[in-house]
C-alpha cells in the first residue's frame, strides 16, 4: 500500500553530512575532555540534536560551555563549504514521490538554517523548503517520537498513514513509536545496522530500492538486500 505521507530525516537519508560533522564532533569533544573517537560518535550522536549531543555529554562532568551549541551552528557554514553531496540516487526519489502525488517533508533533528544550508548546497532546497520540520519545533527530540507527530499533525495525515525514511538508531525508534512505518537506510558502511534491525526498522541497502518500497514500482531486478528486522 502507497503511504499518504513520506517523512525524510535529512542528515544521512538526503545530504551526506555524518563523515564531516562527526569528525568534527569527536575533535570538538575530545578537546574539551570528553574520551571518544569518530567511531564512537557515529555510533553514539547520530540522528540527535547538538543540544541533545551538548546536555549528554555534560552529565558526564564535561563542560562544552553555554555556547557550545552557537559555536557549532556558526561553523556549518564553512565545515560544508563545497563539500555536502546529496545521498546517491535520492533526488530522483524524492521526485518519484512528488510525482505519483504522494505529500511529503522532512522532519530533521538539524535547525532549519542547517537545513537550508545543506539542502541548498546539494540543490534540493526547492523540493523541501515549504515543509522543513526540526526537532527545535517539539519538546523531546529523536529518539522521542514528538517531532514525526508534529510534522505528520502538521500535514494533515494519521501516524499509521505514514512512513518514515531514517538512517539512524534514535530516528527509527522515534518512528516506530510514532505509529509509522520505518524504513532504514543503510548505505552507509559506518551506519549501525545492526542497532537499525533491532529498533525495528526496514533496511535497505540502495536508495533506488525505495520506489518499489513505498508501491510506486515494481521489483527491481538484483536490488539490494532489504528486510523486515
Amino acid at each position: 500500500m502507497r503511504p499518504g505521507l513520506v517523512i525524510f530525516d535529512c542528515d544521512g537519508v538526503l545530504v551526506d553530512t555524518e563523515t564531516l560533522s562527526n569528525h568534527r564532533l569527536a575533535e570538538w569533544l575530545s578537546a574539551a575532555g570528553y574520551d571518544t573517537t569518530y567511531e564512537r560518535c557515529r555510533l553514539q550522536f547520530v540522528g540527535r540534536s547538538m543540544s541533545a549531543v551538548k546536555a549528554e555529554v555534560e552529565a558526564t562532568g564535561v563542560l562544552l560551555g553555554d555556547d557550545f551549541v552557537e559555536r557549532w551552528n556558526a561553523g556549518l557554514a564553512e565545515l560544508f563549504a563545497g563539500r555536502v553531496q546529496a545521498i546517491p540516487h535520492v533526488r530522483g526519489q524524492v521526485e518519484a514521490v512528488r510525482g505519483a502525488g504522494i505529500p511529503y517533508c522532512v522532519a530533521s533533528s538539524a535547525r532549519v538554517t542547517k537545513m537550508h544550508l545543506t539542502l541548498g548546497a546539494t540543490g534540493l532546497l526547492p523540493l523541501f523548503e515549504d515543509v522543513l520540520f526540526s526537532a527545535s519545533m517539539v519538546a523531546r527530540g529523536k529518539p522521542f517520537p514528538d517531532l514525526f507527530l508534529h510534522a505528520a499533525s502538521t500535514m494533515g495525515h494519521a501516524p499509521a498513514d505514514c512512513v518514515v525514511i531514517e538512517d539512524s538508531v534514535p530516528g527509527t525508534i522515534a518512528g516506530i513509536a510514532a505509529g509509522m512505518r520505518v524504513l532504514s537506510y543503510c548505505g552507509d558502511p559506518h551506519g549501525d545496522r545492526a542497532g537499525l534491525a533491532m529498533a525495528g526498522g526496514e533496511l535497505f541497502d540502495d536508495m533506488r530500492e525505495l520506489s518499489e518500497l513505498i508501491g510506486l514500482a515494481q521489483p527491481r531486478p538484483f536490488a539490494g538486500i532489504h528486510h523486515r528486522a
